[in-house]
This record gives C-alpha cells, structure tokens and sequence, in this order.
C-alpha cells in the first residue's frame, strides 16, 4: 500500500482518486479567464487545478526566446513573446490562490530553480515536475530537497530514465508519485500505452497516475481500471479557443462526465472478494433453479433420475445435489411438479 499526502489528501492505494484539472496555459494570460476554469474544476468537483510557472529567461537561451513562431495558436512572432504572453505574474498567482483558499488544491509545475522558490512561497502542497524535466536533474534534486510530494510526468522517456530520476528525488525525499504520460497534443489513442501504469507501480513501488492529452474521457476512466490513483487532464472554457492544449482539453461538460465516471468505477472496482450479496439473494431464488419432481412421489419412495428434474424458482434443492439424493428415500408425499427442499429428503 503506497500513498502519498497532498495537504490534508491522502493520494494512492486504497484511496479515492486525486483528479487534477490542469488549466495549464489555457487561461491565456487572463486572470479572470482562469478564475472561471477554476469555477468550472470546482462544480466539477475536481481535487486540484494545476497551472505551470516558468522564468523565461532561465529556461531559454536568447536563441530560444527569439525563435520565430509562427503556428496557428501562437500569441507573439517569437517563442519567447509567446511563453510572456502566457506567463502568470507573481501578484495574479497570489490572486489565484487566495481565490482557490479552501475550496479547490491550488497546484503547479515549476520549469525551473526559481518558480520551484516561488511555488514554495506561495505554498502549493506538492510539487509537478514536467516530462520535458524528467532528465534535468539539478531541477529535480532541487524540487526534492524542499520536502514536499513530488508528481513527476513521464513523457518522452525511456524505463531507465524514469530509474534515474526516482534516484535522485529519493535521495532526498520518498514522497513520489510518477504519471504516465505521452507527449503528442492531442495523443493519439494507439500511443497512450495504459499498459505502462501496473509495471510502474510494480516495479519502482510508488503511487502511479495518468496525466492525458487525448480526446474525450474513456482512456482516463481505463487509466483508473488499470491502477491508476491520480488523474490529470487539461480543462477549457471552450476547445475551439486559441491555444496548443484546447483541443486536448476537457470543456466543463467534460469534465464533469470523467468525474462523475470515474467515481462511479470507483465504487464498481469493489474489494475482490466474489461472494454473493444479499442485494443478489431475492434475484437467485426467483431465477436460479431447483430440484423438481416430475410426477407424484409417495413418502418412502427411493428416488430415481427418471422422478426428478430442474425448474425455477430456487428456493428448494440446487440441482447440483441431483446425484446425492438419487437412491434416497423421500420423507414425505411429494406432489408433481413440486419443488424439493432438504426436509423432503431421508438424509
């Protein structure tokens, strides 16, 4: 049984699924944009909304800042006036998070030294790490070090790096939680891979969830099938706004339908133990059968094959006693087509 604590939430085996409504850069820049998807995880009843925080000038060269793009969903001609265009201030994260006090886990994922200072500043209780900082592993040891749980994405990664990453957070900290997780927005459904998510947690031990970036709302509800304990995917106001993870995004209609499905798997899993239930037992003895006889049977008769058969309803003898009864005596008079109880019968 492995769990970790996000706040007062325990996360893992044996505990409801922790579902994360990543809001990501869907907001556009816009405050009250992201107040409304924040609105929209609550009455959803999602645990958490997630955003991503960068210090651009950490992350990108000035080559990388004065990339030109040019795609459809791009919100300046370079890559840096795009990620600015974006990026939250510190005053609108405080905002956000005063706006989320005690209604909804206020989370985020720092791309670097200094948004990891800040999150910690303004008290997220858990830490995301990115799939593209998988294998940055100053910006995990670093992450690790501050103490809290640490949700890492495993897109674009290979088995032995996820190894690796595990080592170097663990060195300072046990509280891990790793997410399966493909790259491509949107994913396609061929490349989802639930199959990653028993492996993971059989083999490194951990609280394993499954952050998504298809279409529609099955593959997170397979994901929960499968072992997963923690569920991200991408809200939006509206799927045909601008921006790279609209159309991967849940619309609040969505969101509300995994929710509702995957609390509803929740309580379809059960414990394992197949047993009959007492909500069965009025269904079994009206449908199951019983030991029937074919004709009149006067007390003292030895019962034989030809005397018996099976009808419905079951409230007498399983048919699976047929063979003990043969060559035993009846107890008393047994009209036809009567059912057999066990105190028909000279044990």
């Amino acid at each position: 049984m492995k769990r970790i604590k996000i706040g007062k939430r325990w996360v893992g085996d044996g505990e409801p699924v922790f579902i994360i409504a990543e809001i990501g850069g869907n907001h556009q820049g816009k405050v009250d944009l992201a107040k409304q998807m924040i609105d929209i995880a609550i009455a959803a009843k999602a645990d958490a909304v997630k955003f991503q925080k960068r210090s651009l000038h950490r992350i990108l060269t000035k080559e990388g800042l004065n990339a030109p793009y040019n795609s459809y969903h791009s919100f300046g001609s370079t890559y840096g006036e795009h990620r600015k265009a974006l990026e939250l201030s510190r005053d609108d994260f405080f905002e956000l998070k005063k706006y989320t006090k005690r209604k909804i886990i206020l989370l985020a994922s720092g791309w670097d030294e200094e948004s990891v200072d800040f999150l910690d500043e303004l008290g997220v209780p858990a830490f995301k790490v990115a799939s593209a900082d998988l294998s940055n592993w100053p910006l995990l040891e670093y992450t690790a070090r501050k103490g809290k749980p640490v949700i890492i994405s495993t897109g674009m990664s290979e088995m032995n790096e996820i190894e690796e990453a595990l080592n170097i957070v663990n060195k300072y900290n046990d509280q891990v939680a790793l997410m399966q997780c493909t790259s491509t927005y949107p994913c396609e459904f061929k490349d989802v891979n639930l199959k990653v998510i028993p492996i993971l947690k059989e083999k490194f031990n951990v609280v394993v969830g499954y952050s998504g970036h298809e279409r529609g709302i099955s593959i997170p509800v397979a994901a929960v099938a499968v072992g997963a304990s923690i569920i991200e995917k991408h809200i939006t106001i509206d799927r045909t706004m601008k921006g790279g993870d609209q159309a991967a995004s849940l619309e609040p209609s969505g969101l509300t339908k995994l929710i509702r499905d995957i609390r509803h798997l929740e309580e379809a899993m059960g414990d394992g133990n197949k047993r009959l239930l007492e909500v069965e037992k009025p269904i079994r003895q009206k449908l199951a059968k019983s030991l029937v006889s074919r004709k009149a049977i006067v007390k003292n008769s030895l019962l034989k094959r030809s005397l018996l058969t099976t009808k419905g309803p079951g409230t007498g003898l399983s048919p699976k006693y047929m063979n003990d009864i043969i060559g035993k005596k009846t107890a008393k008079n047994i009209k036809k087509d009567e059912v057999i109880r066990k105190e028909d019968i000279v044990w």
